[in-house]
């Protein structure tokens, strides 16, 4: 099982969507099951849990983890395809968001804008990487800094911004007949709470 995942398919977007399906994947997510063993968890009849699973598995969300014999009956144990699952813009390609259009350094829709780009290219690495079987080259850096004031916000963002500027003059190497290109994304952002209201089920 994978830790996160992208989903790029935009029917495999909406089935992930569903209420009762997203809570199915939950349930799979910390432990293989049945759909027996699901519709006890979930308050649903075992067929229609069965109806979801199957629409699931058709998308590549979960997969069979194994079977076990009970009575004269063998159970199918699945198991979701990965702990936690992020929705590409690609699931919405013609509006997805583009942060090309414009430039506000200042816009937290245009953070927005390359978040979600973030998403939609590093998914699709992800993606290749697996097809080639390659190891994919990232690297990321999450911390969190409580300023005393607007003033020494504004600093800081000043002094960021010069040296990762300094940064890229340094080892930008435009002429490289074997180099790459990266794309660097740095954003800094007020903090938000977590909030995780649970799906409620439409039985």
């Amino acid at each position: 099982m994978l830790d996160v995942t992208v989903i790029e398919d935009p029917e495999a977007a909406a089935v992930s969507l569903d209420p009762i399906r997203a809570r199915l994947l939950a349930e799979l997510a910390a432990e293989p099951a049945s759909a027996a063993m699901l519709a006890g968890k979930v308050g649903l009849p075992r067929q229609k849990v069965n109806y979801h699973l199957k629409a699931l598995e058709r998308h590549g969300l979960v997969e069979l983890a194994g079977e076990r014999r009970k009575g004269n009956v063998t159970e199918r144990l699945m198991r979701a395809t990965a702990a936690s699952y992020v929705i590409s813009p690609l699931a919405l390609a013609a509006v997805q968001p583009d942060p090309d259009r414009f430039r506000d350094q200042l816009s937290a829709r245009w953070l927005l804008a390359l978040g979600a780009r973030l998403v939609r290219d590093v998914g699709a690495l992800i993606s290749g990487a697996a097809r080639a079987r390659k190891r994919l080259a990232t690297y990321a850096l999450d911390g969190q800094v409580r300023f005393a004031s607007a003033a020494d916000r504004a600093a800081f963002v000043q002094e960021l911004t010069a040296g990762v500027s300094a940064l890229i003059r340094k080892y930008d190497a435009p002429g490289a007949e074997d180099g790459r290109d990266h794309r660097i994304v740095v954003a800094l952002h007020p903090t938000v709470k977590d909030q995780q209201p649970t799906p409620a089920l439409d039985q």
